[in-house]
């Protein structure tokens, strides 16, 4: 690219990116993201952010990539990088970024999942995949706690779908498939192929072997929020299962990443709150089973 041209790029980048800087406040005070009071004033609302998204080529031209790295800092990083599905070790690598034209202090509001699910209204908490979206969400009595990005298996190792359950967590665990892979934060939710949730590279596509890949601020708050199986027998009996696990849906390998998406369609990503109660309705009998199972266990008073 001629320097002239890379020049014009980088001015107009840190021209735009001064902008949304200094409409911060604004947008802190009258954008959806803000806390909204609810019926009961203890109860704050998160409202999904009103946003549009641009595209930044990224790859290759350093002088736009200094003018990102400079006026993306903090949070706004962040939240770059969990809409493209990339963590920071391969934010250079990326050809074009995702970049919201809003921004706050709070990833939920750019939530391509609904806030709310009626089903999971009397289950305490569960965890879904997308892997249509390569995004998580955890659930707390049908309230939407936390989502993120992943990266599940590869076309080569696809991520089984299903309804799973967590088993067994570690710190640091050498991966069955490869001793040269460090494992942090690592929650197991298949226990015969060894299948779990935890920090590992994010190239911005699907690229596990079959697990599921998180940013490791997720993955250590994932770490601590499921619980585990409880044992019987010496360990060799499960007493009492873990939080439930739903894995749903294909990735479309071939065709365009659906963050990008974005770029023309703001709700290109979203997932209505319909379409996930279809998806949990028939496991919600299993997962409401187990959950009873796990409230009489912990009230025998059993230690395992």
């Amino acid at each position: 690219m001629h320097k002239s041209m890379i020049a014009g790029i980088a001015f107009a980048v840190t021209l735009s990116l001064t902008q949304c800087k200094d409409t911060d406040s604004k947008i802190a005070a009258d954008n959806g993201l803000t806390k909204t009071e609810s019926t009961n004033p203890k109860v704050p609302e998160i409202k999904r952010l009103d946003v549009n998204y641009r595209g930044l080529p990224m790859k290759g031209n350093d002088s736009v990539q200094r003018a990102f790295r400079k006026d993306f800092t903090g949070e706004k990083f962040r939240t770059v990088l969990a809409l493209n599905r990339i963590d920071e070790n391969n934010f250079y690598t990326a050809d074009t970024l995702v970049v919201p034209d809003k921004f706050a202090g709070d990833l939920l509001a750019y939530s391509p999942f609904p806030y709310t699910v009626s089903s999971l209204k009397d289950v305490d908490k569960i965890a879904l995949f997308s892997y249509p979206v390569q995004a998580f969400a955890v659930y707390e009595s049908g309230k939407l706690k936390r989502w993120g990005p992943t990266s599940m298996g590869s076309k080569q190792h696809p991520t089984p779908t299903g309804l799973f359950f967590t088993n067994w967590k570690g710190e640091e665990v050498i991966s069955t498939f490869d001793d040269e892979w460090l494992l942090k934060w690592n929650f197991n939710i298949e226990n015969d192929e060894g299948i779990g949730w935890h920090q590992y590279n994010m190239p911005g596509y699907p690229a596990s072997h079959s697990c599921l890949r998180l940013f490791e601020s997720d993955a250590k708050w994932m770490y601590d929020w499921a619980d585990q199986w409880k044992l019987k027998d010496k360990g060799q009996t499960v007493e009492a299962k873990g939080t439930p696990v739903i894995v749903y849906g294909s990735y479309d390998f071939d065709g365009r990443r659906p963050w990008l998406n974005l770029l023309k369609d703001p709700k290109a990503n979203d997932i209505s709150e319909q379409q996930l109660n279809g998806i949990i309705e028939p496991y919600l009998s299993k997962i409401k089973q187990e959950q009873q199972n796990s409230e009489q266990h912990r009230n025998s008073g059993n230690r395992t």
